[in-house]
């Protein structure tokens, strides 16, 4: 086949849905982002070559601040576009991590314009592989 079809971000509706995507055992990737950001704009075909790329180990999530404000306000974001990496641990957890509410949170966080092998190293390193091409 010529052409393939490539995977999207996943647009959030509620805010609900991140934690229904991390009880799925998959690193979660936020992109908060919000119109007339123009590093934001530059930022969208990194997230979603990062979608495409790693469709089948993680979630790639794209997030309208002014849309799902509650998100905005979750994660503590001050400034577009910030990426957060939430999430299980890719690490064994102990004993007391388990009982102190099972290791879901946030595992990474940056703003502004970032590399793309910055944002790679970031999901590897929280348990997601590349897909295979």
């Amino acid at each position: 086949m010529i052409f393939k079809r490539r995977t999207k971000p996943i647009n959030l509706e509620h805010i609900d849905q991140i934690d229904e995507l991390a009880a799925t055992g998959k690193p979660v990737f936020l992109d908060f982002w919000q119109n007339g950001c123009q590093s934001c704009r530059t930022m969208d075909g990194v997230v979603s070559e990062l979608a495409d790329e790693y469709q089948d180990s993680a979630h790639v999530v794209k997030v309208n601040v002014r849309n799902v404000p509650a998100a905005a306000q979750r994660f503590r974001v001050m400034s577009t576009p910030t990426f957060v990496v939430y999430g299980a641990s890719a690490k064994k957890q102990s004993k007391k991590s388990k009982r102190q509410g099972g290791g879901i949170g946030e595992r990474w966080r940056a703003s502004g314009l970032v590399k793309k092998d910055q944002l790679e190293k970031a999901l590897e390193r929280n348990g997601a592989a590349r897909a295979d091409r």
